[in-house]
C-alpha cells in the first residue's frame, strides 16, 4: 500500500467519526486546555493569584457571552427568561445537563444542571475550590454586559451548586419590581 493510499485511507476513516464524538471530543479539549491555560500562566508568573486570574479569565468569556446573547434579546419579553434559556442553552452546546424553570412570575427564573463537565473537570484537576467562582463571575460579567447595553437591572444569584455538595447547581435570575 503506498503511503498516499494509506492517508486516504486514515482520512476517510476521520470522515466515518460520528459527529457527537467528534463534539464529545473537543468540549473535552476545551475544558482541558482551559487548566493548561492555567498551567503555563502560572509557570511564567508563579506571582500572580491563581484565584484572580481565574476571576479575569471567566469575566473576559463574559463579557463575549454577554454580546452573542444580545441579538437574541427581545426587549419586549420579561428579560429573566430570556437570559435563563440563553445561558442553558449554551450549557447544554457545552455538553452540560441544563434547564430551565418558572419562577414566582415573568420577572424571575431559575436555570438548573443537574451535571456538569466543568465540575468533573474541577475535580479531576484538583481545582475545585475555583469551579463555583468562575461560574460565578462569568455569570455576573453577562448579566453586568447586558444591563449596560439595555439600561435594565436584571441580578443573578447562584442557590445552589454542585462545589458546594448540592445536587444541582441552581441559578436564580431575576428584576426586583418596585
Amino acid at each position: 500500500m503506498s503511503l498516499v493510499s494509506c492517508l486516504t485511507c486514515e482520512r476517510s476513516a476521520i470522515l466515518e467519526i460520528p459527529i457527537e464524538k467528534k463534539f464529545h471530543v473537543l468540549s473535552e479539549i476545551v475544558r482541558a486546555s482551559h487548566f493548561e491555560w492555567l498551567r503555563a500562566v502560572k509557570a511564567l508568573a508563579p506571582q500572580l493569584d491563581e484565584a484572580q486570574l481565574v476571576r479575569e479569565y471567566w469575566q473576559e468569556v463574559g463579557h463575549d457571552t454577554a454580546r452573542a446573547y444580545l441579538p437574541h434579546i427581545d426587549r419586549d419579553k420579561p428579560l429573566p427568561e430570556q437570559v435563563a434559556r440563553s445561558f442553558s442553552f449554551s450549557s447544554q452546546c457545552m455538553g452540560e445537563d441544563c434547564g430551565v424553570k418558572p419562577g414566582k412570575d415573568e420577572n424571575e427564573y431559575f436555570a438548573e444542571h443537574t451535571a456538569c463537565p466543568w465540575f468533573d473537570q474541577h475535580k479531576k484537576e484538583g481545582k475545585l475550590e475555583l469551579d463555583l467562582p468562575g461560574c460565578d463571575a462569568w455569570l455576573e460579567s453577562v448579566v453586568d454586559g447586558i444591563n449596560k447595553v439595555l439600561g435594565t437591572e436584571l441580578k443573578v444569584e447562584t442557590v445552589k451548586s454542585l462545589p458546594a455538595g448540592d445536587n444541582v447547581c441552581l441559578r436564580r435570575f431575576w428584576v426586583e419590581q418596585a
